[in-house]
């Protein structure tokens, strides 16, 4: 017996896929049929975490509902749904594809860490400006502050500074003592939220400080390079008990900006979009042009100078990001 449904993608793994009928969390296994393109997409994976799907599965008189299925007798996704956003980046450095992290997200916690391993800006900025292109709201997670000592006031300060100067939220969490966990949970129940960053802020720790039943994978930091390893490998959602689901993403060591032009860059900096309606010239590129407001709220330290800093590094990329 064929029946026909609708299902999130709660989980990928390669070519195979986990489906569930959300806010029922019943998994059962799913594959493609034959090859679906998005249109417009250059995407490198047609079905991401969070989509929306139409399947169709063979199940027999015995069977309750596809939630009985196996990977030997798995559904099959037959069609897309539209995206309401997404989070995707360029896929490896210098490539022309793109890859989608995740869909239909009701937030992303972007969770970053002063130390071990040191913030990168410059990277964060652009995870900010991805959120902003395609309609993802941000929170800034600012994880292990257990090991921030007054040794690092002035840089917590700074960057507080920065990123509330901008328009941005940032929660101070610890997954070691629990710190800020209550407020992420609340943050969390009810809607579809992401989490990602660079390997080894803590992700994974953080999903399982908030429902200590979940089992994400987590790595220790290298030594030599700062970097997580043994840690997500793959696009997971986590029902979290308390209310609310989870993607978990792979720590990402790089994030090339998608389908933005040059001229548009400015627009998805908060501030700068602000601070642009004084500039003499339209369009501006806010960096020769005379009578540039942007330029004036950079030197009088309304805007910050890392921030803008990480702008002139996306006009001068040239298809390159580090």
């Amino acid at each position: 017996m064929i029946i026909k449904g609708q299902a999130t993608v709660v989980k990928h793994t390669g070519s195979h896929y986990l489906l569930s009928r959300l806010p029922q969390w019943e998994l059962f296994p799913a594959v493609l049929r034959g090859k679906i393109r998005l249109k417009g997409s250059s995407a490198t994976n047609p079905v991401a975490v969070g989509d929306i799907v139409d399947f169709e599965a063979d199940i027999t008189e015995e069977m309750s509902g596809p939630e009985c299925l196996t990977l030997e007798n798995p559904a099959v996704i037959t069609a897309v749904h539209p995206r309401s956003n997404y989070i995707i980046r360029k896929s490896t450095n210098l490539s022309r594809q793109s890859h989608i992290i995740a869909s239909n997200l009701d937030r992303a916690f972007l969770v970053v860490t002063l130390d071990f391993p040191q913030v990168k800006l410059p990277f964060l900025d652009r995870l900010l400006v991805t959120c902003e292109v395609y309609n993802v709201p941000p929170v800034i997670v600012l994880n292990k502050c257990d090991l921030y000592g007054p040794e690092y006031d002035q840089m917590r300060a700074a960057f507080h500074e920065i990123y509330e100067g901008a328009g941005y939220r940032i929660v101070e969490v610890s997954a070691h003592t629990g710190q800020g966990i209550d407020e992420l949970r609340d943050m969390v129940s009810g809607s579809v939220s992401l989490f990602s960053g660079v390997s080894g802020v803590g992700k994974s720790s953080l999903i399982k400080a908030l429902d200590p039943s979940l089992e994400p994978r987590v790595g220790d930091i290298s030594d030599a390079h700062e970097q997580g390893r043994h840690t997500t490998t793959f696009y997971e959602m986590y029902q979290v008990r308390t209310g609310g689901f989870i993607v978990d993403t792979p720590g990402l060591r790089g994030f090339g900006l998608v389908d933005l032009k040059k001229e548009e860059i400015a627009l998805y900096f908060p501030e700068m979009l602000k601070a642009s309606e004084g500039c003499r010239f339209a369009p501006c590129t806010h960096t020769h042009e005379p009578g540039c407001a942007v330029k004036d709220a950079v030197e009088n330290g309304v805007i910050s100078y890392e921030r803008y800093s990480s702008y002139l590094g996306m006009l001068d990329e040239e298809g390159k990001y580090r």
